[in-house]
């Protein structure tokens, strides 16, 4: 059975391929690039990133379409020009998805569509789960858009899940940005630090993106982070000491919002405490659900 995944050179597309593969499926990597994919049994596929131009014909009878293509929202400070790129990049991946499902006549059995823990906006320290409000801010926009951009395929009878997924830990992503200064001294603590961090393994990611392909009774937002989000000093500390590194810094929020504007404001200052609750009420289980034993295995 064949799985697309939009994204699927990224750090999770490319974590989740090679589950998907050893799993048995032949996995279609929609990419930018023209060089073949270094995992086999991947194969990559060149698309433009907003049409279905090349690579509708591998959604014919596929078993899923996985949408985790967007560009990054943390490399710098949020521009008009960059903000218009961040929400453009994922609105056209959505529509794409939308038009290669449409073009063909066996449909894909489920579309996975993604979006992040952003879609509830800063929340202060009152738990969240798939039930809570949308929040105001850019980025609970943006989420809230990318998950509306595939929502036609549920009207041409495909099955649709929405990921909101935390910050995924593992070797890239957000904590290859991190390692550089703690591992030289130079961690800090973020403004208050009282910000809700949700977090999730990258093993767990995969596995439950895997979960919610397979269980043809899940659909709808499911929340993917893990069932213990804590506050962002907790979370530097505990990175620290796994790290063996104290940290002796605290960044003021007004020099964060002075270096990176917007971005710090919601990505480094603001946050929220997600609960994985319809994840969990399916049966779904956590592999590394304590944050220093999740860092742990990835340090390891």
């Amino acid at each position: 059975m064949k799985i697309i995944i939009t994204g699927g050179t990224g750090f999770i597309g490319k974590a989740l391929s090679r589950v998907l593969v050893s799993k048995g499926y032949e996995v279609i990597a929609l990419t930018r690039s023209v060089r073949p994919s270094d995992i086999a049994g991947v194969r990559n596929v060149v698309w433009d990133g907003c049409t279905s131009g090349g690579w509708a014909e591998f959604a014919e009878g596929a078993k899923a379409i996985v949408n985790l293509a967007g560009e990054n929202i943390a490399a710098g400070r949020w521009t008009a020009r960059r903000k218009e790129s961040i929400e453009k990049s994922r609105l056209d991946a959505g529509k794409a998805v939308c038009e290669a499902v449409s073009r063909v006549k066996v449909r894909p059995e489920v579309v996975v569509q993604g979006s992040a823990v952003g879609f509830y906006g800063s929340c202060g320290p009152q738990p969240v789960d798939e039930n809570s409000p949308q929040g105001d801010s850019f980025l609970a926009g943006v989420a809230g858009r990318w998950e509306k951009s595939t929502a036609k395929v549920e009207d041409l009878g495909v099955r649709r899940v929405v990921i909101r997924t935390g910050m995924v830990l593992g070797h890239g992503g957000a904590l290859a940005k991190m390692l550089p200064p703690f591992n030289a001294g130079l961690g800090a603590f973020l403004g208050s630090g009282h910000q809700g961090v949700s977090w999730i393994h990258l093993n767990d990611e995969v596995r439950a993106i895997v979960f919610l392909i397979e269980n043809q009774g899940c659909h709808g937002v499911y929340n993917l982070s893990s069932f213990n989000p804590i506050t962002s000093n907790k979370f530097n500390t505990i990175l620290g000491e796994v790290l063996n590194r104290k940290i002796f810094f605290r960044m003021p929020a007004f020099a964060l919002k002075l270096a990176l504007g917007q971005m710090a404001e919601e990505v480094l200052l603001g946050g929220q405490f997600v609960l994985p609750q319809r994840l969990i009420s399916e049966g779904f289980s956590f592999e590394n659900p304590e944050l220093a034993d999740a860092l742990a295995d990835i340090l390891d």
